[in-house]
């Protein structure tokens, strides 16, 4: 900003964000994507290993990085440690076993 100029910004303007619902504030809504897709992502990477599915592995590593993505400052990260490593396990251990390419059930060849 060029000196002699003032700050056009107005800090009396300035309101911080509330969730609305319906209308009204809603005061305690949570966006719990993050868990959903810490969930999913053990889910996915225990079938992965158990079944020895590559592509529910490929989905897990998937949810797990969601789930990082998302993860709050208050929530447990050793949990989103343990499925995201978890899920890479998973992929891992499936492409150990079987190296070769992923074969995808639902799409024909």
């Amino acid at each position: 900003m060029p000196p002699g100029h003032t700050d056009p910004r107005r800090a009396d303007k300035i309101h911080r964000y509330k969730p609305f619902l319906n209308g009204r504030i809603a005061p305690g809504i949570d966006d719990y994507s993050a868990d959903y897709a810490n969930i999913l992502a053990m889910l996915f990477s225990m079938l992965g290993l158990m079944m020895k599915l590559k592509w529910c592995a490929w989905v897990a590593l998937y949810c797990s990085g969601v789930s990082f993505a998302n993860y709050k400052i208050n929530d447990d990260k050793k949990q989103i440690f343990s499925s995201f490593m978890l899920s890479f396990s998973a992929l891992a251990m499936c492409y150990i076993q079987d190296p070769r390419p992923m074969n995808i059930p639902w799409i024909s060849h």
